[in-house]
């Protein structure tokens, strides 16, 4: 009787292995950035072409990726942050590779493409106020992300 759960325990165990080791090569630190600002495009009820384009900006700024990489990159985010139900492992990857100054400008990066359409939402606030805290981002640094963001895109 318990060797049934005892399989399907030891299947989760070895499938959060798999995706662990996955997010720490180079692509899918890549893939993580970028689930992380799809997750702000999608945290308001309407995604934007501005949204999308800060979201692109951004993973430029970032990584060198030509286009056919980066269309394919943010189709596989958009379809990692559909099927996920956490940050942890996307941020998990990027404080053991990223440095504190990496992690800061993704936050300041989500920030972005919070601001690109005008008006930053509710839940875009959430989002991104919890990926810092999972970064270990302190207060004064997301703050000041959030005021480099903001006159970044123009609104200061």
């Amino acid at each position: 009787m318990l060797s049934p759960l005892k399989t399907l325990l030891s299947q989760f165990f070895n499938l959060s292995e798999d995706v662990a080791s996955s997010v720490s090569d180079a692509h899918g630190l890549q893939l993580a950035t970028a689930v992380l600002l799809v997750e702000v495009m999608r945290s308001d009820t309407h995604i934007n072409d501005t949204e999308r384009a800060a979201a692109v900006s951004a993973l430029r700024h970032k990584f060198a990726l030509t286009d056919g990489e980066m269309q394919q990159l943010l189709a596989q985010a958009e379809h990692a942050a559909r099927s996920s139900n956490d940050y942890f492992r996307y941020t998990s990857a990027m404080n053991e590779h990223f440095t504190q100054a990496q992690k800061i400008q993704v936050v300041e990066h989500m920030w972005q493409v919070a601001f690109a359409d005008g008006h930053l939402d509710a839940h875009e606030n959430h989002v991104i106020s919890k990926v810092a805290g999972l970064l270990h981002v302190t207060h004064g640094e997301y703050i000041a992300a959030k005021l480099h963001a903001r006159q970044a895109v123009g609104l200061a």
